[in-house]
C-alpha cells in the first residue's frame, strides 16, 4: 500500500498534521509520501501563499476576519464555483502526473487548497485512489462546499456533522475521529514524573505557556502579566522558534519559577506536567492539550478559523477566553481560585480527547484499500 498526503503550508498545523500521519503510516509498513502541494507546483506560488497567511494574521487581522466571515456566508449552489476553484483547476494536470508516476492507493489532504484540487480530479473521474480531507480544525472552513467528492471526511468531533450535512456531505462521508496529531500524546504520564522529567518542581503548581511554534505575540509581557497573580506556582514558557522572545525571558528577573524553552520536541510531556495551558487556539494543539486533558486559557486567536476553535472550546467548557475587558492575570487568578471549575475543564476535556487520532485514520485507510 501507498499512500499519498497534501498540504499546503499556511501556518504549521497543517503540515504538522500530515508529518504524524506520514510518520505513523511508516511505522507499520506503509510507505507514505508528503508534498507541500503548492510549492510543489510553484515555488513562487507556494512562498506567495505562506507568506501572505502570516502577513494577513500578523498585520491585516481585520481584513482577514471580514473576508473569513463573507466567505462563510457564501452559498454554492448547482454548479457554481468559485475563483479560487477555478484557480486550482488551473494547478490540476502537473498534480496529475505526480499522482499518476507515484500511483498512490489513498491520498489524504490536511489543506481545503489542495483538498480541492484533488476533489476536481475527483469529479473528473481522473483518480482512482481512495480519498481522505482532513479538517484541522473544530468547524468546516469555507470552500469544504467544493469539495465533497471526497470519499471520507475526517472531522474534529461527532457534533460537527450537522456542518458537514450543511456543506453537502453525507453521514457515510464523515469520520469524526478527531484532528490527526503524533500518537506520542497516546500514553498518560503522571504529572509529578512529567515534572522530574523536567527538572522543575513535582509538587508545585504549573502554567503552561505556549504561542504557536513561530511564537506569536510579546510573549515576555505575558510572563510579566503572569508573574503579577497572587498564587504559587511555576512556569514552562515555550517560545517556538522566536529566539528574541526566548533571549528577553532569559535576561528577565523573575518573581516566580521559570522554565523558558524554545522549539520543542516534548510537548506531550510539558502538558502533562501542567495544571492549565495559555495558549493560541490552533486546532493542532488545542487537541494535543485535549489528549492530555488540559484545561485552556484562550489569547489571541487569529480571526477566522481560531474564532471558531475558540468558540467550540468555550462552549463545551474547556476554556476560557482572554479578553480586553477580562485581561489574562484575572482569568488566570478566577481558574486557580475555583478548583471546582478546573476540575469540571479536565471532566470536559476527556469527553472531548481523541489522542488516537492519528492511529484511526491509518488503520482505517489500510482497510478501505484492502
Amino acid at each position: 500500500m501507498k499512500a499519498l498526503v497534501l498540504s499546503i503550508t499556511a501556518g504549521q498545523g497543517h503540515n504538522s498534521t500530515a508529518k504524524a500521519i506520514c510518520d505513523y503510516f511508516e511505522s507499520i509498513g506503509v510507505e507514505a509520501k508528503m508534498l507541500d502541494t503548492y510549492s510543489y507546483l510553484n515555488k513562487l506560488l507556494g512562498k506567495t501563499v505562506a507568506n501572505g497567511y502570516l502577513l494577513s494574521v500578523e498585520t491585516a487581522r481585520g481584513a482577514y476576519a471580514r473576508t473569513y466571515r463573507h466567505l462563510e456566508k457564501r452559498r454554492k449552489t448547482g454548479d457554481d464555483k468559485s475563483a479560487t476553484r477555478t484557480i486550482n483547476s488551473l494547478l490540476t494536470p502537473k498534480i496529475k502526473r505526480f499522482i499518476d508516476s507515484y500511483s498512490p492507493d489513498v491520498i489524504i489532504c490536511t489543506h481545503i487548497f489542495a483538498c480541492m484540487i484533488v476533489d476536481i480530479l475527483k469529479q473528473k473521474g481522473e483518480i482512482s485512489a481512495k480519498t481522505i480531507g482532513i479538517l484541522t480544525d473544530f468547524a468546516f472552513h469555507p470552500y469544504w462546499e467544493e469539495s465533497i467528492h471526497f470519499d471520507y471526511i475526517v472531522t474534529a468531533n461527532e457534533m460537527l456533522l450537522l456542518q458537514a450535512r450543511k456543506k453537502g456531505f453525507s453521514d457515510s462521508q464523515v469520520l469524526p475521529i478527531g484532528i490527526p496529531i503524533n500518537p506520542k500524546f497516546i500514553p498518560d504520564i503522571p504529572k509529578d514524573d512529567a515534572r522530574r522529567m523536567l527538572g522543575i518542581d513535582p509538587d508545585k503548581i504549573t502554567v503552561m505557556l505556549m504561542s504557536g511554534s513561530m511564537g506569536y505575540g510579546n510573549i515576555a509581557e505575558t510572563i510579566s502579566l503572569l508573574e503579577s497573580v497572587p498564587y504559587d506556582f511555576q512556569i514552562v514558557a515555550v517560545c517556538g522558534s522566536n529566539a528574541k522572545a526566548k533571549a528577553r525571558i532569559d535576561a528577565m528577573t523573575h518573581q516566580k519559577p521559570i522554565l523558558c524553552l524554545g522549539f520543542a520536541n516534548n510537548i506531550e510531556v510539558i502538558m502533562s506536567a501542567s495544571d492549565c495551558i495559555i495558549t493560541k487556539p490552533g486546532g493542532l494543539s488545542t487537541s494535543e492539550a485535549l489528549a492530555k486533558e488540559l484545561p485552556m486559557i484562550i489569547i489571541d486567536p487569529i480571526p477566522g478559523q481560531e474564532d471558531r476553535n475558540t468558540e467550540f472550546l468555550l462552549n463545551n467548557g474547556v476554556a476560557i477566553s482572554v479578553t480586553d475587558t477580562f485581561p489574562l492575570d484575572e482569568a488566570l487568578f478566577e481558574l486557580f481560585s475555583n478548583k471546582d471549575r478546573l476540575e469540571n475543564m479536565r471532566r470536559s476535556a476527556k469527553l472531548l480527547k481523541k489522542p488516537d487520532s492519528t492511529v484511526k485514520l491509518c488503520e482505517f485507510a489500510r482497510e478501505i484499500v484492502k
